[in-house]
This record gives structure tokens, sequence and C-alpha cells, in this order.
């Protein structure tokens, strides 16, 4: 009994060192789970205000892009001009864009995106303000000059802001997370032209044989009045880019150095271009782009040729043009969480394309519809264009996006085109050939732009 006594006082003594034990290895775990939880919202704190910051410039690029469909409109009226003289303002903001990619690029390879992204908003602050000067020269070419500073620096925002957003956060969420940030666009696409489009159109459309028969000194104040309706719009937008210059100056912003570290001499633009996904991602998006400025910037006129709506009524329908492109990037963002973001950019491309062929050959408002439904299905090609093409770049990813931003000429280039067409025709719905061509090239690109290179 004795024995036994004995025996049971161990047994119970090493159950409760065991228990100790368990309950200590135990511990240990929930400390060491404590830790990487409090790791990783430590690490979520630091990327996700910078993420909110950088998504708010989404939103303002395409606020003063989406108030470019309302200038060719009214600059025309203005100024008396063609379609072809009115796709100027296209080909200012988008040489722009040619121009500054790659020394945006080598700024952001040497000084981090944060510097970048402040040179951007200085840019577009001041271009914005330049419309004061613009409007009282009465000059097209110096509306044309204040558009172009302004797209210089759209150019370096677009160039930090696109891989920074894919950068900041998971690696396996950054289409998503990019569909997301560039939704924002989509939102300014709504609220640019429904809320200041009727601060700058004054709905008064003479006919060249009443301005003919205008007074002198009418003619001029009425010409005077139609261009000094941009100077306050975009002076107050001049002036919060300004502020929200200073907002990045103060914040701290995580920077991706290691690309450059990694190998700083093996970035190079010969071994970007060595990448199949990035070649075929620099086509696309010269086409992807080209489109979308075709479409919406012929929009009123698309809508007051073919549907007979007034200048008042067709800017209200582009504002749902917008409102459409932002649930369309709102819910191909979800959608990607079960069909694969390649997989939606064919189905997306194919429906477009059979949307041109409508717009080319409908009437009345049906074509006006046609125009807001491609929208939807446009909006997820520009970010998955964009990712899919920088994919896998490494250190040689700010040269790739350099290269694709630069790729947006193609909203330089392809309108002045529509345009033609269009004067040539008399016709505006036979420009729309080019948008249609424009898709077919995107779907090859969903096709074939995924693919690595042959070994």
């Amino acid at each position: 009994m004795a024995l036994n006594s004995q025996q049971t006082l161990q047994n119970k003594a090493i159950s409760s060192e065991m228990s100790m034990e368990e309950l200590s290895l135990s511990e240990m775990d929930f400390s060491e789970d404590s830790d990487q939880k409090k790791k990783l919202a430590n690490e979520t704190k630091n990327w996700m205000f910078p993420f909110i910051l950088v998504t708010s410039l989404f939103f303002f690029w395409g606020f003063v892009h989406n108030l470019d469909p309302i200038l060719i409109p009214h600059l025309r009226k203005a100024f008396s001009l063609s379609d072809l003289q009115s796709s100027l303002v296209d080909s200012a903001v988008f040489i722009a864009y040619f121009v500054m990619a790659l020394p945006a690029g080598y700024i952001m390879r040497k000084y981090g995106y944060k510097s970048g992204i402040l040179i951007g908003l200085i840019l577009f602050g001041i271009g914005s303000i330049l419309f004061v000067p613009a409007a009282n020269s009465l000059q097209y070419i110096y509306f044309l000059g204040a558009l172009f500073v302004i797209a210089c620096g759209l150019t370096f925002l677009e160039t930090a802001a696109n891989p920074y957003v894919t950068i900041l956060g998971p690696a396996e969420t950054a289409t998503k997370r990019l569909n997301f940030s560039q939704s924002f666009n989509g939102l300014a696409a709504f609220i640019a032209p429904t809320v200041v489009g009727p601060m700058i159109l004054s709905g008064k459309n003479l006919t060249e044989a009443e301005m003919a028969s205008m007074p002198p000194q009418e003619l001029s104040d009425y010409l005077a009045s139609e261009a000094a309706s941009v100077k306050m719009p975009y002076l107050i937008l001049g002036l919060i880019i300004l502020a929200v210059a200073v907002i990045f100056y103060f914040t701290n912003m995580p920077d991706v150095k290691e690309e450059d570290k990694e190998g700083a001499e093996g970035a190079s633009f010969r071994a970007a271009l060595k990448s199949m996904k990035l070649r075929w991602g620099i086509l696309a998006q010269f086409f992807y782009v080209g489109a979308q400025v075709c479409v919406g910037s012929f929009f009123i006129k698309m809508a007051t040729t073919t549907a007979g709506l007034e200048e008042a009524t067709a800017a209200k329908y582009l504002g749902f043009f917008g409102l459409t492109f932002m649930l369309g990037r709102f819910a191909g963002t979800f959608l990607m969480q079960y069909i694969h973001p390649r997989k939606l950019l064919i189905a997306y491309t194919i429906i477009n394309i059979f949307l041109s062929l409508l717009a080319i050959t409908g009437t009345g408002i049906i074509v006006v519809y046609t125009l807001i439904a491609m929208a939807f299905f446009m909006s997820i090609m520009f970010p998955t264009i964009f990712s899919m093409g920088i994919d896998g770049l490494g250190h040689n990813t700010k040269i790739g996006s350099s290269l694709i931003v630069m790729a947006i000429v193609g909203g330089a280039l392809l309108p002045p085109v529509l345009g033609l067409i269009s004067d040539i025709t008399g016709n505006i719905q036979y420009g729309y050939t080019v948008p249609l061509t424009c898709f077919a090239v995107i779907l090859l690109f969903a096709f074939n732009g995924h693919k690595t290179n042959k070994a």
C-alpha cells in the first residue's frame, strides 16, 4: 500500500509536471500567435493609410481626365474647331504621357515613389491653375499647353501609383487591389461631367451664320464668356491638388527599394523587354487607352448627332457613362474572386467588339445606351492589362511600368484618326471603327499576353 501510495504521488507529480509543460508550450504558442497577429496588424497599419492616400490619386486624375470630354465640345464651339482639331485636346494630354513616362520612371528608380508622386501633384496643380491665363488669352494653343502640363503631372502619378498599389499589401491580391483603386477613376468619371459639366457648358449653341451676323463686340463678349467658364473649376481643382501634395509631403510613405538593391545594374530596358508579357502589355495598353479616349471624348458628339440630344442632356448621359464605368470596376473586382482576371478580360473584350458594331450601325437613343454599356465592359481593362504586363518583372518593374504608361500615347494618336474619319465621311459613327479595331487587338493580348518566353 505504501509503495502504491508513493507511486501514485509520483505519477501525480509527473502528471502535474507534464501539464505545466503543456501549459507552458500552449502559452508559448499563444504568445507567438499573438505576436504574429500584432506584427500583421502593424504591417497592415503601415500600408493601409498610404494605400488610401494613393487611391485618392486615382480619383483626382480620373476627375481631370473626364473633364476632357466636356472640354472638347466646349472648345470646339468657342474656337469653331473641326472634329480633328478638337481631338488635339486628347493629343496634348496623351503625348505628355509618352514624353514624360521615362523621366518619371528614372526619378522614381533614383528617389522612390513618394518623390514621383510629389512632382506629379505639383505639375498637376500648376497646370490646372494655368487655365486661368489660358482663358484670359482666348487662344486655343494656351489651353493645349495647360493640358500638357497637367498631363505631365498625371504621368508621374500614374507611373508611381499603379505599381505602388500592387506593392502595398499582399502580393496575391495585387490585381484585385489595383482594380479597387482604379474604381475611383469611375467615381470621378461620374462626378466630373455631372457636377462640373453644367458649370462649363453654357448650353448656347450658335451656328456659324449666327456668329457671323453678330456685331464684333457682341461676338467677342460671347467667346470670352465661353472661355471664362473653365476658370473657376480648374482653379479650385489646382488648389485642392496642391493641398494634397502638402499632405503627401508630411506623410510617411513606405517605399520599396529592395528592387534596386537586388540588381540595380541588371535593371534595364533590354532586360525588361525580354518579357513577352510586357511586350504584349505595351501593345494592348496602347490600343485600350486609344479605345477608351475615342469612346469617351466623342460621346457628346455621338449623343447630339445620332440621338438628337441637347448638349446639356448629353452631358448628363456622359455622367451615367462614368457611373457605369465605376460600377463596372467594382463589379469586376468582385468577379475576380471567382473568375481569373484574364478570362474576365476575354469575355468583356468580346462583348465590347459586338457593342462597337452596334454603335456603328445603330440609330437613335440606342447608340447612347450602347456607349454607356461599353463603359461597363471597358472598366477592368486598364488595371488588368497593367498588372498582367508587369507580372514577373522583379527589379525591372519600374521600367516596365514606365513603358506601359508610355503606351498611353494611344490616347493621343487614335482619337485624331476617329476625328479624321468623321470629317471625311461626315458621319461620326463610322469613326467608331477605330475602337472596334482596338478591342480586336486587346482580345489577342488576352489570349496571348499571359504567356512567358519560350526557353
